[in-house]
């Protein structure tokens, strides 16, 4: 006869173990200390085997029946129970502890080998920035598109849109992982793709005057801000190398400030470059500096008090200034769509260009272009570091007398309001 649920009650332990039959293989397997746990005898291949649902009273009568139906279907299939109890726990033992950051950490690990360490350190300071505060100790499978907006509307509301995208596609990176690990369906993050504002196309806006360039500079260092900010934002204008490498500068970057010929020595780790050249030093670049510029280093130098990068951020100084920061500065100063912090290397491109063509100077395209650091296609050759270096430093002093004609010595920068 089937159990009822009162003899389970009365099972008392006696002095040897002993089993009380259900049905279909299903019995109480009651221990001499009185513990009374639910067994099931099957067969699976030929062998007699057997599997636990768990102690009574936790498991009731009717838990373990439905708990012995459900093994019998598996069994049916073709599957051992036994071997799929083992697989759930598993699963279920990697999905309490498939937190977003897990994966996102082991998504990282796994591309280091490909990426450059400036590269592995920006994606992972960005995720610690922006996403792992928000969505860190979520289970990735319960992460949900609007879960994934909440990450990426205020990334996209201060202006970072392009940020906005790439934090997308790395949150997409990781759900990717998930999936491939059996931790996750679906990659809530395609669909959000859509829900962001579209990447503008071309060039970076910038002014084309010197004139222009001039208002540019003394309106942002006319608004309130901290003063480093001000001073990243000149330093920016009169060398022209993209913004990234000026955030990540350090003291020891720059050479023979009291001398004739000043210059930036920036890491080729630090340049754009594909990951070999940047592990080659040979693929280092040189900008020789001019006066004005010197004269910001050395306050910026100053200012940040021997602080291993000289442009840290306010709030954590082990970090460099943010992007967005800068952005933020031209924003306030009114120059949204009009000019951008990346602006300036168009700026000195264009009114550099035209002196030359005005000034029948032929030579100076391909120097202006050096000074860039852009690599001609299809040249497998390192950047000529020394080459057309007299050249190099008549036109970056050119440059930083028409731009700061009009603004006051750097050292005015720490003196005004500050913000931030």
């Amino acid at each position: 006869m089937a159990l009822t649920d009162r003899a389970c009650k009365q099972a008392k332990g006696q002095e040897k173990a002993y089993k009380l039959a259900d049905a279909f293989g299903l019995h109480l397997y009651v221990t001499p200390n009185g513990y009374r746990s639910w067994r099931w005898k099957y067969r699976f291949a030929g062998k007699e085997k057997q599997l636990t649902f768990g102690p009574y009273p936790d498991v009731s009568l009717a838990e373990a029946r439905e708990q012995r139906e459900a093994a019998a279907r598996q069994l049916r299939s073709g599957l051992d129970p036994a071997i799929e109890k083992k697989r759930q726990t598993a699963v279920r033992s990697l999905q309490a502890d498939a937190t977003f950051k897990t994966i996102a950490e082991d998504w990282i690990a796994s591309q280091t080998a490909l990426w450059s360490k400036r590269h592995a350190a920006l994606v992972k300071a960005s995720m610690e920035r922006d996403v792992y505060p928000k969505i860190g100790k979520l289970p990735i499978d319960v992460i949900t598109t609007p879960i994934v907006m909440s990450v990426l509307r205020p990334i996209e509301q201060r202006g970072a849109i392009e940020t906005a995208h790439r934090t997308r596609q790395r949150i997409s990176e990781v759900f990717a992982r998930a999936i491939g690990s059996g931790l996750a369906t679906t990659d809530p993050s395609a669909v959000a793709r859509r829900a962001l504002a579209p990447v503008r196309k071309g060039k970076f806006p910038a002014v084309r005057t010197v004139k222009a360039a001039q208002s540019v500079l003394a309106d942002v260092e006319a608004k309130p801000a901290h003063p480093m900010t001000k001073l990243a934002s000149r330093l920016l204008a009169l060398t022209a190398v993209r913004a990234g490498v000026l955030r990540l500068a350090e003291p020891a970057e720059f050479e023979r400030l009291d001398g004739p010929e000043p210059i930036w020595r920036i890491p080729a780790a630090k340049m754009k470059l594909v990951v070999e050249r940047k592990e080659d030093a040979a693929f280092e670049f040189i900008v020789p500096l001019s006066r004005q510029a010197v004269e910001t280093i050395e306050v910026a130098i100053a200012l940040s008090g021997g602080a291993p990068l000289i442009f840290r951020s306010v709030r954590h100084p082990r970090r460099p200034i943010s992007d967005s920061t800068l952005s933020k500065a031209y924003r306030d100063a009114g120059y949204s769509g009009i000019h951008v912090p990346h602006g300036w290397r168009s700026t000195f491109s264009t009114v550099m260009n035209e002196l030359a063509g005005a000034e029948n100077r032929v030579g100076d395209r391909a120097i202006i272009d050096l000074m860039l650091a852009h690599v001609p296609a299809g040249v497998e050759a390192s950047y000529n570091r020394a080459g057309y270096m007299p050249r190099r430093r008549e036109l970056a002093q050119e440059w930083a007398d028409l731009l700061t004609a009009t603004l006051p010595h750097p050292g005015t920068l720490i003196e005004g309001p500050r913000r931030g």
